[in-house]
């Protein structure tokens, strides 16, 4: 009567567990396709965006083979069906396997994320703001959120195809032909809300100290700030998950084992 009542806590557990796999996979396959869709998310700021794409598709792939798993899961354990549940531990256990991996990988490159990030928020800064239109969306949410202008400074815009440095005729200059060349800033570096302020300090002789009410720190920093915030965050919800699918992985082969024992018994 206890075994029989622990391995109903069993199966009904692994039930939950699949319906928690189940919500997870639909979560990624729909922020995954929200993303292709909207291109003014912030991840959107990857250098190629082939690369961007790819890790997009990659990552709703990954929730469709989660809602897979969790279907073969739960159907195995509601339906106390051997089979299903051995198809259940063999797919759970290769996405196991395939998550180390990719863990060992990230662990072994964290080196480079620093030198990408800045590398790709400075190349956006320097060539692609104001000319490709996520991308200028994405930079204008990173400085008006983090508070934050340029990837190291301000003065990153007047080494830009948006910046400047101009004349007072609006005439694209070299940086070295005058200390009255004016680069042009965003409206996103502004700290006022008043429009009119803003759009009478925006424009920064080159080597002349920038107004009180534009953000002077650079967002490189700052990003990396909230990517490492980020990241802890992260590695809690990925322990959390593998904790799961630990239990998912040792209930199943448990209620299967019992399964078998059981038809044996009948027969």
């Amino acid at each position: 009567m206890v075994l029989s009542q622990c391995y109903g806590a069993i199966k009904y557990t692994l039930v939950i567990v699949n319906l928690i796999f189940w919500a997870l996979g639909l979560s990624a396959v729909i922020v995954g396709l929200w993303m292709l869709v909207d291109k003014t998310f912030m991840v959107s700021l990857t250098q190629e965006q082939h690369n961007y794409h790819a890790g997009l598709y990659i990552m709703i792939a990954a929730g469709a083979l989660l809602l897979i798993v969790s279907f073969l899961g739960c159907c195995g354990a509601y339906r106390e069906t051997q089979c299903l549940l051995v198809s259940f531990f063999s797919v759970l256990l290769v996405v196991i396997v395939a998550q180390i991996a990719v863990g060992a990988w990230v662990y072994g490159n964290r080196d480079r994320i620093e030198p990408l990030v800045k590398n790709v928020l400075t190349n956006t800064i320097k060539n692609e703001y104001g000319k490709i239109e996520y991308r200028t969306h994405t930079v204008d949410s990173i400085q008006s959120g983090l508070g934050c202008c340029g990837a190291n400074s301000p003065s990153d815009w007047a080494g830009s195809k948006y910046g400047g440095p101009h004349d007072r005729d609006g005439i694209q200059l070299a940086v070295s032909t005058g200390s009255n060349n004016i680069y042009r800033i965003p409206e996103s570096c502004c700290k006022t809300k008043d429009n009119e302020l803003c759009e009478n300090i925006r424009e920064i002789k080159v080597a002349d100290r920038v107004h009180d009410e534009i953000y002077s720190e650079g967002c490189t920093d700052k990003l990396l700030g909230v990517l490492e915030q980020q990241g802890v965050t992260i590695l809690i919800v990925i322990i959390a998950l593998g904790a799961v699918e630990l239990i998912g992985l040792i209930f199943s082969l448990i209620l299967c084992c019992a399964i078998g024992s059981s038809d044996r018994y009948k027969a």
